[in-house]
């Protein structure tokens, strides 16, 4: 270790993290400081291994020879560093801490953990509301729930549903759709940012999604869900989305055909670490909530 201390660890740093993100700004932004400061511990750096590790050009810093031949180990060493810090943070042994999109969490999860405090009251829950694909070998995520084809690089995917849809509207709109043939006469309330068409359902009856009366808009499921709840349209729902307004009442569905959308639900995690019996718990607890879940749309 006696040729690290020659050298500040805060310029090792910022010297990768110039390398690896290509600017002064981006490094800034990563570690919580000025481009200036960056600029002078670069500067500062490079003058304390004697020879420039990074070229400045204008589409930003590359390597030089003698760059390119030291900063994949000074990557892989902060890298393990990381691993360390995030290995020491994951030893509060009754914390489960949970990557999941938003609208799963509020929609259904959040409904039903109190039965998993029942099962392990020895663990808190913590909910990480994100649809950013987190680095579940870096980061102190434990365990992740997706939607999606379930062929993600480098994690560990575990299908436990398929994702189906169809039509749901609230009890009052419901008279005026008689036949699938029906539902161009009313609005459709639109989820913007979904990536599933109404052709999916449609396709079945010789139907088009260009055949139905848009409404309103929303960027998210949640809001477009409660405007089809408020009478505002009719929404294309989906089991976990829809499950406990269709319980209470406040949403009826139609129509009883449903279609796979080739997407799937996914407990995710990483290759790389033993399982927690805490994350395995969850898991059997989850899959035991899902076919719940199942059994009504049977």
């Amino acid at each position: 270790m006696r040729e690290l201390n020659r050298v500040h660890l805060n310029g090792l740093r910022a010297l990768e993290a110039a390398a690896r993100l290509g600017s002064l700004q981006k490094a800034a932004d990563e570690l919580g400081v000025t481009p200036g400061a960056v600029s002078q511990h670069v500067i500062r750096t490079e003058e304390q291994l004697g020879r420039p590790v990074l070229e400045r050009t204008r589409e930003g810093f590359r390597p030089t020879e003698f760059g390119a031949a030291i900063l994949p180990r000074l990557a892989a060493g902060f890298r393990e560093l990381e691993a360390a810090v995030t290995t020491a943070r994951r030893q509060e042994a009754d914390i489960l801490t949970i990557s999941v999109a938003p609208v799963f969490a509020a929609k259904w999860l959040v409904f039903r953990l109190a039965r998993f405090a029942e099962r392990r009251p020895d663990i808190r829950v913590r909910l990480d509301a994100t649809t950013a694909l987190v680095d579940l070998d870096t980061s102190d995520i434990d365990l992740a729930i997706r939607v999606g084809p379930g062929d993600w690089p480098g994690v560990k995917a575990e299908w436990f549903m398929d994702q189906e849809v169809f039509p749901v509207c609230a009890p009052a709109l419901a008279g005026r759709l008689l036949e699938p043939r029906d539902l161009p006469r009313v609005p459709v309330v639109v989820d913007a940012h979904s990536s599933v068409s109404w052709d999916v359902w449609l396709a079945q009856f010789g139907m088009r999604e260009a055949d139905l009366a848009i409404g309103n808009s929303f960027t998210d499921a949640a809001l477009a869900l409660d405007a089809a709840i408020a009478g505002q349209g009719v929404f294309l729902g989906w089991q976990i989305l829809a499950q406990y307004p269709l319980q209470a009442g406040t949403l009826v569905q139609p129509f009883p055909q449903r279609m796979k959308t080739g997407a799937g639900y996914y407990l995710v995690t990483s290759p790389h670490r033993r399982e927690d019996r805490k994350v395995a718990d969850f898991k059997t607890w989850l899959k035991d909530e899902i076919a719940e879940t199942q059994r009504m749309f049977t």
